[in-house]
């Protein structure tokens, strides 16, 4: 289902986006075509999932799906990401963010439009909750280490490792990648509050 938030220009009340205000929240950030967040879903039924992407057929496509899987925790909403985490998301919102695959953007002119900076670190602070998690995957070895610097020069976050044994289902990206030998880059963090 399509969240469509009643107004842009202020940050949602946690219940706008689930009216079970009690099951923890999962933000998938450019959630593509929607399959790893439908797996999440299905896999975690307890939990509630948003999915936000930018590309209308991306957005219809997951609400399209949700809809015939029957899943009333997922709901997508088409919106810029960067503009979603700084404007939009409410405080303490989510137990975890997934920034899976994101555009590495590399060509040196447009590093500016890469998500990871200090302002989206100081976001993730405000959206997660007590402990909340924020999970890192790209392809890209140099969009890599420059996020991970980042990131861990920000004092609110703690590296931690990657539960494998934890379902986490492979996104289309990641599926790609590994078939043609690339090289998969991930990080996950703790917030400490």
């Amino acid at each position: 289902m399509q969240l469509i938030p009643p107004d842009y220009f202020r940050k949602l009340d946690r219940g706008e986006i689930f009216n079970n205000n009690h099951s923890p929240l999962e933000i998938d950030l450019g959630c593509g075509d929607g399959s790893f967040l439908l797996a999440l879903a299905t896999h975690y039924p307890e939990k509630n999932f948003l999915g936000v992407e930018r590309l209308l057929g991306r957005v219809r496509k997951v609400s399209r799906k949700s809809k015939n899987a029957s899943l009333s925790n997922l709901k997508v909403l088409r919106l810029e990401l960067a503009y979603t985490v700084e404007w939009l998301l409410p405080d303490d919102c989510a137990s975890r963010i997934h920034l899976l695959f994101p555009d590495p953007w590399p060509k040196k002119k447009h590093h500016k439009r890469r998500l990871i900076n200090k302002k989206f670190c100081e976001s993730l602070a405000r959206i997660l909750k007590s402990d909340g998690e924020f999970l890192f995957k790209t392809d890209h070895q140099e969009y890599f280490e420059e996020s991970i610097l980042t990131l861990d020069n920000f004092n609110m976050l703690e590296k931690i490792t990657w539960n494998s044994e934890q379902f986490y289902p492979v996104t289309d990206f990641e599926r790609l990648w590994l078939r043609e030998g690339k090289e998969i880059y991930s990080a996950r963090y703790k917030i400490k509050k």
